[in-house]
């Protein structure tokens, strides 16, 4: 006797037949299984992170909390998710993140059949393990990120607009999406929205239970024709960023990139990670400014030419090297910049004294200068916004890919390659010699 079995969690709704049934098996001893129940997914959460090995996580999918994010989750924490589905919720569980899918009716053997292809026998001292099987990677298109974070009162919003619109018009990448990812978003005031939803809360919840086409996707935008793009609305109070679960919005994210040709986010300047205070809340009510900005091609960082405004603007490009964005990917910008020519260039020799010695792998360029416009005009007839505003983003983000063109997620390892038999030569004895 090796004294291994099977150490299963489960959760379920209450009085699930089936899991009345796992219970009289592993008591009985007629499945070589102990069987945990769990009451909440929160519970499930806590026993799996305690270092003990579990063979798989049997869950109920007619339970709401049973989405995208726990499917992974429980991946992350070493064991397999098992989903038990009765047919009424029309869920791709494999494609959200299940091992397998098993009959409402479950019998023993469905059940012995689904361990021993995708579980494992724990042992008295065995403690949990990495999957190696994670999701596949997608390999669908994904449109292009521009990132436009920046200071208080420094314009970012505005020079959000300005590069949509600007894309927009440009004609090349396709349709535009302007996405209003701040916790405290403006981008309905600022296109004097009258409604407040459909937005990120309704496209994130979206995809708690599965993928969403891109005729939903567009669904949840409005067009703004004045300008030329779509936009998302943000979220309808801050406090609402606990609603957006972590991976139901990075799979939101990728709808997006989907859908559009490029999506321009409007995104916070608070950047900070469970890393860098210990809290995953914190990291969770950063995600969604967090995730634009590794995934985008271009970061705009927005500071106003004034002292205060110069050293804001430092500290923030500081943050976005350590959160990991290269140098060659950002754009520093000062909005509402003098027209001397010498002031600008006190305000270039500060602003390269101030970031000397920048954190994100490389030297930082000259900022862009974008000059004093009469937007508030513009945004108050809903008219589009004046020139060169748009134009001049516009001209920096395309040099930006020029310069930098590989995307983020090249960065991904990469697929096997096919080899054709015959082109890697023959390994010889004086081959190796040599």
């Amino acid at each position: 006797m090796t004294g291994e079995r099977y150490v299963l969690l489960g959760l379920a709704r209450p009085r699930a037949e089936w899991f009345r049934q796992v219970g009289q098996w592993a008591t009985s001893a007629a499945l070589p299984a102990d069987f945990v129940k769990c009451v909440s997914a929160e519970e499930l959460r806590a026993r799996l992170s305690t270092g003990r090995a579990f063979s798989a996580a049997l869950l109920d999918g007619g339970l709401p909390a049973v989405d995208r994010d726990l499917l992974h989750a429980i991946r992350d924490l070493g064991c397999v998710p098992l989903v038990v589905d009765d047919g009424r919720a029309a869920h791709d569980w494999v494609a959200l993140g299940a091992a397998a899918v098993l009959p409402a009716q479950l019998g023993r053997q469905d059940l012995l059949d689904a361990l021993a292809t995708h579980g494992v026998l724990v042992g008295g001292g065995d403690v949990a393990r990495s999957l190696d099987q994670g999701m596949p990677l997608s390999t669908a298109w994904q449109a292009g990120v521009a990132a436009v974070t920046g200071t208080g009162g420094s314009g970012t919003s505005t020079v959000a607009m300005a590069l949509a619109q600007g894309l927009a018009a440009d004609g090349r990448a396709g349709p535009v999406l302007l996405a209003d990812f701040c916790r405290r978003a403006e981008q309905g005031m600022l296109h004097d929205a009258r409604e407040l939803f459909p937005g990120v809360q309704e496209l994130v919840e979206a995809h708690r239970g599965g993928p969403v086409g891109s005729a939903d996707v567009l669904d949840v935008t409005f067009h703004i024709p004045e300008r030329g793009y779509h936009l998302l609305l943000g979220l309808r109070r801050p406090r609402y960023w606990s609603a957006l679960r972590p991976r139901a919005f990075e799979a939101a994210f990728a709808s997006l990139r989907a859908t559009f040709g490029v999506v321009v986010c409007d995104i916070d300047d608070d950047l900070e990670g469970e890393a860098d205070g210990g809290s995953i809340d914190v990291e969770e009510r950063n995600q969604m400014s967090r995730v634009a900005a590794l995934r985008a091609d271009v970061v705009f960082a927005v500071g106003a030419p004034t002292l205060k405004g110069l050293y804001g603007l430092a500290g923030l490009l500081l943050d976005l090297g350590a959160l990991g964005v290269p140098a060659a990917r950002i754009v520093p910008v000062l909005n509402q910049a003098p027209r001397q020519l010498r002031a600008r260039a006190a305000l270039a020799s500060a602003f390269a004294q101030l970031t000397d010695g920048f954190g994100g792998g490389g030297s930082l360029p000259s900022p862009l200068f974008l000059p004093r416009r009469r937007v508030e005009e513009s945004l108050r007839d809903a008219a589009a916004l004046p020139a060169p505003l748009p134009a001049l983003v516009t001209g920096a983000y395309h040099a930006v890919l020029r310069r930098s063109p590989a995307d983020p997620a090249a960065l991904s390892p990469a697929a096997p390659t096919p080899i054709t038999p015959g082109t890697l030569g023959h390994y010889t004895d004086q081959a190796d010699t040599a």
